[in-house]
């Protein structure tokens, strides 16, 4: 049997909502889809993502900044990969790149390097050009640029 949704008025969805932002960086898109499983009217669940903005809970410079940083420092993801998330999230191109700027790109090859040192030894292939393969795909897999890894592999 399918559990109901429980039907939350605007004041109780701002409060817990503004709860969960106190804890986290949020987004307004994330908010709304939570908001859309409560199956609140659109209207309501607008004007509570605009409360939330306007007593800044949410801010979405700050959510890509800090995305940014936790996906490229714990889950050792590549710019490609986080920008892709960050516009799934309908995130501003404007506050992205502004948060990407923020990976040095030493820190960033540093990253590569190491996560393809560590990978090399689990890669099985016939020959070095082979594993080589698998190596570059595992990167792009990752979200680093193509140009990134031809780069860190030809040292």
């Amino acid at each position: 049997m399918e559990k109901k949704p429980h039907l939350y008025t605007e004041q109780e969805a701002y409060q817990k909502l503004s709860a969960l932002c106190a804890m986290s960086e949020q987004c307004c898109h994330d908010m709304m889809t939570k908001m859309k499983r409560w199956e609140m009217a659109d209207e309501v669940a607008e004007r509570v993502v605009a409360r939330l903005v306007k007593e800044r809970f949410i801010d979405e410079k700050r959510y890509a900044k800090a995305f940014v940083r936790d996906k490229f420092r714990y889950n050792h993801w590549g710019g490609v990969r986080i920008e892709q998330e960050l516009k799934r999230r309908k995130i501003a191109q404007r506050h992205i790149d502004e948060a990407l700027e923020e990976i040095d790109e030493k820190d960033n090859l540093d990253a590569l390097r190491e996560m393809i040192e560590k990978k090399r030894p689990s890669v099985k292939g016939k020959n070095e050009y082979e594993i080589r393969g698998k190596l570059i795909r595992f990167a792009l897999g990752r979200g680093f640029a193509m140009d990134d890894i031809v780069r860190v592999m030809e040292v």
